[in-house]
């Protein structure tokens, strides 16, 4: 089994910045993606960036240029550092990894990013 945990979130005035962690444990393949999404109330959870284990990266184009994605496979670690932030960019923030060898997904607890003055 896989856990997730997110950690990072908080309050933060619109133009700053705030970075995410995601510390993966448990039976993790080196061969992986994982992402970021978020979730407001009432809304679908929307897809914000993606890294592969071997460092292909995507954007959301609401977030690009502002947010950046890196992971430490060594550590299992994955990070979100968000620049520029907006008010519509506050969200609770998941990680998800999925694992193409075992065809799995795996969903951390979420983090609140929540961005006003």
């Amino acid at each position: 089994q896989v856990q997730l945990v997110e950690s990072g979130g908080g309050l933060v005035q619109p133009g700053g910045s705030l970075r995410l962690s995601c510390a993966g444990s448990g039976s993790i393949f080196r061969i992986n993606i994982m992402r970021w999404y978020r979730q407001t109330p009432g809304k679908q959870r929307e897809w914000v960036a993606t890294i592969t284990n071997g460092g292909v990266i995507n954007y959301a184009d609401s977030v690009k240029g502002r947010f950046t994605i890196s992971r430490d496979n060594a550590k299992n670690t994955v990070d979100l550092q968000m620049n520029s932030l907006k008010p519509e960019d506050t969200a609770l923030y998941y990680c998800n990894l999925y694992s193409s060898i075992t065809n799995s997904n795996y969903w951390g607890q979420g983090t609140q990013v929540t961005v006003s003055s």
